[in-house]
């Protein structure tokens, strides 16, 4: 192994915890979903559902642990991608003709 690599062993019981908070945070989100919330329905959906991504991410994938350069790029890479993904929609949005 080179020194570079390091090895996060983590133990079993943070792996249990994030995992029943995932599990929390899908019954929530299930719940929810019978709420009448209004316009926030989606604002409420989307926050749990970055809240459970924050988690896998983070843990699941050993972002939490790795340089910082490196979570910046990928960071940058991920608004990129919204940014174009929300482009390209509006573009198509606004390219409709409406009766």
């Amino acid at each position: 192994m080179s020194a570079r690599m390091s090895e996060h062993i983590l133990p079993i019981r943070l792996y249990v915890t994030i995992w029943a908070a995932l599990l929390c945070l899908t019954v929530i989100t299930a719940a929810v979903a019978f709420v009448d919330l209004g316009p926030f329905n989606t604002v409420v959906a989307l926050v749990i559902a970055s809240a459970k991504a924050l988690l896998v991410v983070l843990f699941f994938m050993h972002v939490k642990y790795t340089s910082e350069k490196m979570t910046k790029v990928v960071f940058v890479a991920a608004i990129f991608w919204l940014l174009i993904l929300l482009t390209l929609s509006l573009a198509d949005y606004t390219t409709r003709l409406w009766s």
